[in-house]
């Protein structure tokens, strides 16, 4: 006789929606005690864990980028230049010569520079 297959209950489906913002696959596994294989096979036969952590994930990273687009658009340069890289396309250059003709060295100019037609 086969082993019972493990189900989750729909409290357990909402675990999995609000624990999948901050866990992995193999994370949420551990938490409700079983193989990361078994997780995998229940999200196989139940596109309904399957959405929950999809949601869960995808509500995470709305959050997050809209903190991060505040912050941009508040003037933190760092926020700003993630953002340009990461959604925009954007590439910092940077020059390696760290010398003037004359010897003396000169500080290393890093530049952001907007994508072109060919990127």
């Amino acid at each position: 006789m086969g082993r019972h297959a493990i189900e989750l209950t729909e409290a357990e489906i909402e675990q999995v929606e609000k624990l999948s913002a901050v866990m992995t696959q193999v994370q949420l596994a551990d938490y409700f005690g079983f193989s990361e294989r078994t997780f995998r096979n229940l999200m196989e036969r139940d596109e309904r864990i399957v959405a929950a952590y999809k949601r869960g994930k995808a509500k995470a990273i709305g959050s997050v980028a809209q903190s991060l687009i505040k912050q941009a658009q508040s003037g933190n340069t760092t926020a700003m230049m993630f953002y340009l890289k990461t959604q925009a396309g954007w590439r910092e250059t940077q020059q390696i010569d760290h010398t003037n003709s004359d010897g003396t060295m000169r500080p290393t100019i890093i530049e952001l520079v907007a994508p072109t037609e060919e990127d």
